[in-house]
């Protein structure tokens, strides 16, 4: 193919013409001709070449095996100009099978040029191969190579876009999923940080991250900050942050600018909600509209999960308010049931159990001796030892507080029934109702078997005076095993501070 076949009817531009070096990163274009004057004349004709503010970096195969080769090294290769006829009569045409067919690249734009037309017939080629464009060189004009390089720029970003939004949805969907299995603030809290620089393809030290909320009941901006990257509330907020924040709460609406994203959304009960994001560089347009989108899942997150920790702190003050009643009815303090939540929750962490687990468990451990409620006064509270008759009316209490809760649906209530039921089974198989042992007892009824002994022993009841820590502590050794789980025990032995810290905090 000589260089005269190739016609340029207008005017190529002068090259000389100094204009300013862009440093903005260039449009990647692959030139894949055998014909060395063809580099040449693309190169002449696209000097200075920009689109969109960027500029052209022209990238020259001889070969379609050099392009093969060009390709794998570049994939962001943004427009590929391709001849057909090199290496072989149809190099061109197996070199656009290569890109999309094993490469799966669909983004490329590729565009054949032939100044052989009969060996490819334009029609075959553009019904059989995925190709964006064919070109005789013959007709390539200076203009028509410049529309050709901004149609297929154009196209290119366009789905660069569409891509990007694709995958930002993928993260926004991926986040949501995780909000919904937050059973907690603080583990809700902890997750925005992370999937913000999760969307942003950051890492948590590259940006500043604050979430907050106003309530709808304050007339004057009160931030409730419930996730930061600076520790300490609204006192790690910069006066520069809060300022922002104050402007976005007056104006009612979100903030996009170069140098920060501030979403502003409201809930139905009227509070706002707030996403405060910058990062060392610019945020970009496809940065602002998934934070956007964020922001707004965290604003509807943040209702429910709260929502969800107000009917567990209902529950919660249910469990204490069955539990204290019971105790009250035997003539025992209601503190006794926050000890033994405190100490089931504390146990079940330190065995290896999930936050939500123990969290069930320290909410049902308080229904432990729900079934006492059943048994009668003169046996409840007797202050000497029981006969035969009344232990065995005792003894009763255990099943009858599974009877009363197992029929619920509650999950709570369910654990509560499984605690009231095993609460008295020891590890040797020598307890009651059903005298299972070992790991056949459920880890709750193990967890608060230990939490109650240990608390019941260390406080005064109608029968008995309070034991001693070292007597307690004593028992628990010699019962490890036996009564006990052991590695129960072990843990509470090991970490007996934190224990005698609850007893402290919850006292008679």
């Amino acid at each position: 193919m000589s260089n005269d076949d190739f016609l340029f009817n207008e005017d190529i531009a002068d090259s000389s013409d100094s204009a300013a070096v862009n440093t903005a990163p260039p449009w990647l274009v692959l030139v894949v001709d055998d014909d060395s004057s063809i580099h040449q004349i693309t190169s002449l004709v696209l000097n200075n070449f920009e689109f969109e503010q960027r500029p052209l970096l022209l990238l020259h195969a001889h070969s379609a095996r050099e392009a093969e080769l060009m390709i794998q090294q570049q994939p962001d290769i943004a427009l590929a100009i391709i001849d057909v006829v090199m290496e072989t009569q149809h190099a061109g045409l197996e070199l656009v099978k290569y890109i999309r067919q094993q490469l799966n690249n669909r983004r490329m734009r590729l565009v054949l040029r032939t100044g052989q037309p009969g060996e490819a017939p334009e029609e075959h080629v553009i019904r059989d191969y995925d190709i964006n464009d064919y070109k005789n060189k013959t007709e390539v004009t200076a203009i028509k190579l410049k529309t050709l390089l901004y149609a297929g720029l154009r196209a290119y970003r366009d789905i660069c876009i569409i891509e990007q939004h694709k995958a930002g949805l993928e993260k926004i969907i991926g986040c949501t999923t995780s909000f919904l299995q937050c059973s907690s603030l603080k583990e809700f809290a902890s997750l925005i940080l992370g999937q913000v620089a999760f969307l942003l393809g950051l890492e948590r030290e590259q940006i500043y991250c604050c979430a907050a909320i106003n309530s709808a009941n304050q007339h004057n901006l009160a931030l409730d900050v419930i996730a930061s990257s600076s520790p300490g509330g609204v006192k790690g907020l910069s006066a520069e942050v809060i300022e922002k924040i104050t402007q976005v709460q007056q104006q009612k609406q979100s903030y996009h600018g170069a140098d920060c994203f501030i979403g502003y959304f409201t809930t139905h009960k009227g509070n706002e909600n707030f996403l405060y994001v910058s990062k060392s560089s610019k945020l970009e347009q496809s940065d602002h509209h998934l934070l956007s989108y964020f922001s707004h899942n965290i604003a509807i997150a943040y209702e429910n999960i709260r929502l969800r920790e107000l009917m567990r702190d209902s529950q919660r003050e249910l469990s204490y308010i069955l539990g204290e009643a019971v105790e009250k009815r035997s003539k025992e303090t209601g503190s006794h049931v926050k000890r033994v939540a405190n100490y089931s929750y504390l146990l079940a962490i330190k065995a290896g159990l999930s936050e939500y687990d123990a969290e069930v468990i320290k909410l049902a451990s308080p229904l432990h001796d729900l079934g006492k409620i059943a048994i009668p006064d003169h046996i409840l509270n007797k202050p000497g030892k029981h006969d035969a008759d009344e232990w065995a009316i005792m003894l009763q209490h255990a099943e009858l507080g599974y009877q009363i809760l197992q029929h619920s649906t509650n999950e709570i209530l369910q654990m509560g029934a499984i605690i009231a039921q095993q609460h008295h089974e020891k590890w040797n198989g020598k307890g009651y109702p059903q005298g299972l042992s070992g790991h056949n007892i459920h880890i709750a009824g193990r967890i608060t078997a230990l939490a109650d002994v240990f608390d019941a022993l260390g406080s005064d009841r109608c029968y008995k005076k309070a034991w001693p820590l070292d007597e307690i502590i004593e028992l628990i050794r010699r019962e490890r095993g036996q009564h006990f789980d052991p590695a129960l025990a072990d843990i509470l032995l090991n970490n007996l501070d934190a224990f005698v810290a609850i007893r402290d905090a919850y006292p008679d």
